[in-house]
């Protein structure tokens, strides 16, 4: 019992003069308070072990410190897919990685990724895919290949279109309150809004939602007259809302 303690207590040593070169701290170094290496040595991964998420989602690490030697960092990450599945690195800053699939996840793959000490497994679930026409002012999802809904949408308008290209879920809020405001035009301008939401599903970190918009449902299907997000009926974007996971994609197309 003793000599297997002692050669996993070997095992952390060495992941954790592993991670701390990768931080750019020396051997040396490493004789600081645990503390202090523990949030070196423990990175967060995304999804966490348990999630279920969608076919587009990333592998998200997140260090405590940051990374100076970004190959040997990358060539230390272990990802274990059921179904083979290749991919890319992109880094964020010198603290977050992500590993993004080529393709999509294949449905219902389980995924296991190690990397210092931290370790994630979560599992892909059914195919999700929204493609969203801004031309025809159409919303249709598929899930496993089957199309299950289409519904009329509305877009960005002129010189406020919805960005193109294919979009991971990223959060979901029931209710909340959009205020035009955070971009820089104010409230009280021609363009400025302040309005309550339903059923706000978030694509883009620069603002671009999904969402129930009863003001517009006249124009839903017809023209686009939003400022960016994508407008739906609030039975539609309840729909939406209580479908969509996070990592479903969105492909936003013209």
């Amino acid at each position: 019992m003793r000599k297997a303690q002692q050669h996993g207590a070997r095992l952390f040593l060495v992941a954790v003069l592993a991670v701390l070169a990768l931080c750019g701290v020396s051997a040396a170094g490493a004789a600081v308070p645990p503390a202090v290496v523990a949030q070196v040595v423990a990175p967060e991964i995304a999804p966490s072990s348990g999630e279920v998420v969608g076919v587009a989602q990333p592998i998200i690490i997140r260090f405590r410190s940051p990374v100076a030697d970004r190959a040997s960092a990358e060539r230390a990450v272990a990802i274990s897919p059921s179904t083979p599945v290749t991919g890319h690195y992109s880094w964020i800053d010198d603290s977050e990685l992500r590993w993004t699939p080529d393709a999509f996840w294949p449905a219902h793959t389980a995924v296991t990724v190690e990397f210092a000490g931290s370790k994630s497994q979560f599992q892909v679930g059914d195919a999700l895919v929204a493609v969203a026409n801004t031309t025809t002012h159409q919303f249709t999802v598929s899930i496993n290949d089957r199309v299950v809904h289409t519904m009329p949408a509305s877009f960005g308008k002129p010189g406020y279109e919805t960005p193109l290209g294919t979009f991971p879920v990223l959060e979901k809020f029931r209710d909340m309150v959009m205020d035009s405001s955070t971009y820089g035009v104010p409230i009280d301008s021609p363009e400025g809004y302040r309005l309550y939401v339903e059923y706000a599903t978030r694509i883009t970190w620069g603002g671009i939602f999904i969402h129930g918009a009863p003001w517009s449902v006249a124009s839903q299907g017809r023209e686009n007259v939003s400022h960016g997000c994508i407008n739906l009926s609030i039975e539609n974007a309840r729909w939406f809302y209580d479908h969509a996971k996070i990592g479903d994609p969105v492909i936003v197309t013209n």
